[in-house]
């Protein structure tokens, strides 16, 4: 039987459908960060941002709450990165400890286990920073790297970044306690098939590489193909293998695409090995910076078609638009920019400027 081919176009619609930017969605919070498996979280602000992007009555406070009461939670998770996900999700953590472990020096270990205990009893007292942590491990072994043995405890250990780190429209140092210590008890680990299955639910249809690319682990290979009697099988134009559920949105290529604002270090962009689906390798340059940074980036007609800033000074919240083409409906793109803005910053003037 004759394996079909997605177009660009298509693979665009179906990735805007499982990621909520084909239309807006009524769901609850937590529904919507575990269908997504999680939004990339190092900086605080882009997870509300995308949310308000994708979810119909979005309120950035309902956000802030689930992460008050621990229903959600801010940790490392995939790529070696910090994510925003539920309580429940936080259990990821366990799969990607593999990723973690590899960026250990080997010649830690020998004092790691004694570490670790000091940094649990540690942790167990109060939320700690970073630099208190490399103080305790200073004090403890003062032959020892205490910088690299301090990152080795934190790779190894599941810990939570606690509030008001993470809050939108407050501040604080990044504090950390261990999962179990936050939640009373860790939640028990998925498999590593069912977290294939819901990436494919989030990011499909995709190639092995593409899951590898989005978890940051190896060998995945082996996993699919144990999956693949269940699964749809495509192919791009390039001739790459795709899977995907038997029953998950394709819509057609056609399908009208909203202007959308996708925030900073949003999964969009950073999710697949291939990532033509979404973003132009020559625009792909310019939303990855050197030093690790992934901007904001607009879409039109469902492709990244610029990129964006919104700025909060003096009262007024500004959005910045910088397109990379010149944009077909100029309007549309000021109007949802503006909405973003009122959202973010409700008691503030909201200015929206599209640059030439």
């Amino acid at each position: 039987m004759t394996v079909p081919v997605l177009g660009r176009r298509s693979l665009n619609r179906a990735y805007l459908a499982r990621q909520l930017l084909l239309e807006r969605h009524a769901m609850p919070v937590l529904d919507a960060l575990e269908h997504l498996v999680g939004l990339q979280a190092q900086a605080p602000a882009p997870p509300y941002l995308g949310l308000w992007s994708r979810l119909d009555g979005f309120a950035f406070d309902d956000l802030a709450g689930a992460l008050e009461r621990r229903d959600a939670v801010r940790l490392i998770l995939m790529r070696g990165t910090i994510h925003l996900v539920s309580a429940r999700d936080a259990a990821i953590r366990a799969l990607v400890q593999p990723l973690l472990t590899r960026a250990i020096a080997p010649a830690l270990t020998a004092h790691l286990p004694d570490a670790l205990d000091a940094a649990r009893a540690f942790f167990a007292e109060a939320p700690r920073t970073d630099k208190e942590v490399r103080e305790l491990i200073a004090g403890r072994w003062p032959d020892r790297d205490a910088a690299e043995l301090a990152r080795a405890v934190r790779y190894t250990l599941p810990l939570v970044q606690t509030p008001p780190r993470g809050l939108w429209g407050k501040s604080g140092l990044a504090r950390h306690t261990t999962l179990d210590t936050w939640l009373d008890a860790e939640p028990p680990a998925p498999t590593i098939d069912a977290l294939v299955l819901r990436y494919l639910g989030a990011f499909g249809p995709a190639s092995v590489r593409d899951v590898q690319q989005w978890s940051g682990l190896t060998d995945l290979g082996e996993i699919v193909a144990r999956l693949a009697p269940g699964l749809r099988e495509f192919r791009d134009e390039d001739g790459r293998v795709l899977y995907d559920l038997p029953d998950a949105p394709r819509p057609d290529a056609d399908t009208p695409a909203p202007v959308r604002l996708v925030p900073e270090f949003d999964n969009l962009t950073l999710s697949h090995a291939d990532r033509a689906r979404v973003v132009s390798d020559a625009h792909r340059r310019e939303i990855f910076t050197v030093n690790g940074i992934i901007r904001a980036t607009l879409l039109v007609d469902g492709f990244v078609h610029g990129r964006w800033k919104l700025e909060h000074k003096n009262g007024t919240a500004t959005v910045t638009i910088h397109p990379f083409a010149p944009i077909p409906d100029e309007q549309a793109v000021a109007d949802e920019a503006g909405r973003l803005a009122s959202a973010a910053h409700p008691k503030a003037d909201v200015r929206v400027e599209i640059a030439g």
